[in-house]
């Protein structure tokens, strides 16, 4: 695995984590519930998929896995908006998760259309 790989590893481990103190925080109301399971299967998911995407056996396989974590991202994103949005948790915690999401969402945007690029270029 190169240096490259790894660091995106620990740093979707690193987000994972901080999203889990986030939904730690939330209300036990039922929306303040819901909304932390979501928010945690989608945070959690980008960590563990990109995990999975730099196991992949075929250049196919890691496309298709990344485009899981770049959705799962996005998801993400959507869930630390809708918290900010209905004051379910506010601070700085929330806003800086928000802006590594949308990062991580941008950054794996990129790869998947270098990937998808690469793979055409392969093929033909």
């Amino acid at each position: 695995m190169n240096t490259r790989t790894a660091q995106f590893q620990q740093r979707t481990m690193a987000f994972a984590i901080e999203v889990v103190s986030i939904c730690r925080t939330l209300p036990a109301t039922w929306e303040g519930r819901h909304v932390a399971d979501q928010l945690f299967r989608s945070a959690t998911s980008v960590a563990a998929n990109y995990r999975a995407a730099c196991r992949a056996r075929s250049y196919r396989e890691f496309i298709a896995k990344l485009g899981v974590v770049l959705e799962e991202a996005d998801e993400t994103v959507f869930w630390l908006e809708l918290i900010a949005r209905t004051t379910l948790v506010e601070g700085r915690l929330l806003e800086l998760a928000t802006q590594e999401a949308r990062e991580l969402v941008a950054i794996f945007t990129a790869s998947c259309r270098t990937a998808n690029q690469n793979r055409q270029a392969a093929a033909g």
